[in-house]
């Protein structure tokens, strides 16, 4: 393993834009901005589910040290994305129909309410500061752009919890999304499915904003069902 060198080895342009300040990033910045393009790779399918990769090659890939690398696939074993093959590396997780029937399931017993409760909670115009969040995933799922539309669903519904103040169903939300994000049977969905969910958003919001209470909740149970979600 390598030791102490992810603090001197600059990112590849490639995956990561260029940031102010020193040239050389923190440990730990290096290992954040790792995970997140390894997140990009798993929601783009570029990394394959049932494949083994091993740190030392996707270090290379990404022109960082195997350290941060191992810590990033560490995390993402964790969320149930990879696991741990010993002396070969990290095997992609596939999710099955299973998996993601419970996930919906889990997802439906805590948005929903939440979502519910909400709706009869907060100011109509609240509901226009999600707005921008909400016509970034339309635009990622137009392009067909499954990574960056996954990014901005998980997003979208993390700043929905975060208005009920509650960081703990916040994080719990947020890490339920992830799990149902990841590769599911290596299909992928066509631009037309990511924009059916996306223009969910967009409609769950308009019924927020008038306040048509039914509507939010029929629009949010359909929208975590696991057969309308593209993931």
């Amino acid at each position: 393993m390598e030791q102490g060198t992810a603090e001197q080895e600059p990112l590849a342009r490639a995956w990561v834009p260029a940031q102010p300040g020193p040239a050389a990033p923190r440990r730990h910045s290096v290992r954040g901005q790792v995970l997140a393009a390894l997140r990009h790779a798993l929601a783009g399918g570029e990394l394959a589910p049932g494949e083994v990769y091993s740190a030392p090659a996707l270090a290379e890939r990404y022109g960082v040290s195997a350290t941060p690398v191992r810590e990033a696939m560490q995390q993402l074993a964790s969320e149930g994305a990879v696991e741990v093959v010993p002396n070969r590396g990290f095997r992609v997780v596939e999710c099955s129909s299973r998996d993601l029937a419970e996930l919906a399931e889990v997802r439906r017993m805590l948005e929903v309410p939440a979502i519910i409760r909400l709706a009869r909670a907060l100011a109509p115009e609240r509901w226009e500061e999600l707005r921008p969040l909400a016509v970034a995933g339309v635009a990622a799922a137009a392009r067909g752009d499954r990574a960056g539309y996954a990014e901005a669903d998980h997003a979208f519904h993390v700043a929905l919890m975060s208005l009920t103040g509650n960081r703990r169903l916040t994080e719990v939300a947020g890490d339920l999304l992830r799990r149902a994000q990841w590769p599911a049977g290596g299909c992928r969905p066509r631009t037309a499915e990511l924009l059916a969910d996306a223009s969910e958003h967009t409609a769950l919001l308009d019924a927020l904003v008038a306040q048509e209470y039914a509507v939010v909740e029929r629009i949010a149970r359909e929208h975590v069902s696991v057969a309308r979600h593209p993931h």
